[in-house]
């Protein structure tokens, strides 16, 4: 595929050296392990996208934990960086830290981004002090005017919170409130898949008829399917791997829970059998 791949990393939740999260998790360990497969996995990475709640309360070391583990993962893919905020990251450290800026904390960090003709557009949801999400109108007017003219790969929007439901309690209260104005800034425009955190669970939907993926978190998982009654979160994490061609977009969900491998054979091998069983690219 001529694709433009997109390796999406959210909800990352560091803390500060020797901190854990919910006093069991070791996120760091968590994101260093992944950083070091995408490396010695020797493929093309156009871009990290890591879509928010990247600290777990906002703590300037966790900011410096991060970038001092990205920033040289990225180099050695030649992978673009794009930091989107989510509801536990604070914008002033987190413009200071990650992107090099002041920032006021009243007013959401905004970014775009090109990746070999694909626009990246990242708005910031949050807001202060809450942890359901947001668009202001100075922001949605701002994205209408951004998507006036289209970009030659079109556009990956990226958003903490999601603008469609879930059957989880606790995500759908907290979702992206009135989407139906995100709905109205999206229509007509050249928008291939709107890429999302947040609910620790990995799902897919759609807005105004646009792909919507929620991809799987770094830190933890939130059960989807709890006994009725309960809201509970187990270990395990994942990444996404988004992949833009000509024809749209495709999310695929990577596993990153140390599992044994159940085979691991010679790629090219396996084409062979499949062109020998009559197997056909489409």
């Amino acid at each position: 595929m001529n694709a433009v791949t997109i390796i999406q990393l959210t909800d990352i939740h560091l803390r500060p050296e020797g901190e854990l999260v919910h006093g069991t998790v070791d996120t760091f360990a968590t994101l260093r392990h992944t950083l070091d497969r995408l490396v010695a996995a020797n493929r093309r990475v156009d871009a990290l996208v890591l879509s928010g709640d990247l600290a777990d309360n906002g703590a300037p070391e966790a900011y410096r934990r991060l970038r001092a583990a990205v920033t040289p993962a990225a180099a050695a893919l030649g992978a673009e960086i794009v930091y989107a905020m989510g509801n536990h990251d604070e914008r002033v450290a987190f413009a200071a830290l990650l992107l090099d800026r002041a920032a006021d904390p009243g007013i959401p960090l905004d970014h775009v981004v090109d990746v070999r003709g694909l626009r990246i557009i990242a708005l910031d949801s949050t807001i202060p002090g809450r942890h359901h999400g947001r668009l202001t109108e100075t922001q949605l007017d701002g994205l209408a005017a951004e998507l006036r003219t289209p970009a030659p790969r079109g556009t990956l929007l990226v958003v903490h919170h999601p603008p469609i439901p879930s059957p989880v309690a606790g995500p759908d209260l907290l979702r992206l409130h009135r989407p139906d104005l995100l709905a109205e800034a999206l229509t007509g425009s050249d928008v291939r898949m709107i890429v999302c955190g947040h609910n620790h669970s990995t799902a897919a939907g759609a807005l105004a008829g646009i792909p919507v993926w929620i991809g799987p978190a770094l830190s933890y998982r939130v059960d989807p399917f709890a006994p009725a009654g309960r809201h509970r979160g187990f270990a395990g994490s994942g990444f996404s791997r988004i992949d833009v061609t000509a024809a749209g977009a495709v999310a695929t969900a990577v596993e990153t829970t140390p599992a044994p491998p159940v085979y691991d054979r010679d790629e090219q091998e396996i084409l062979d059998q499949l062109a020998a069983l009559g197997a056909e690219r489409g």
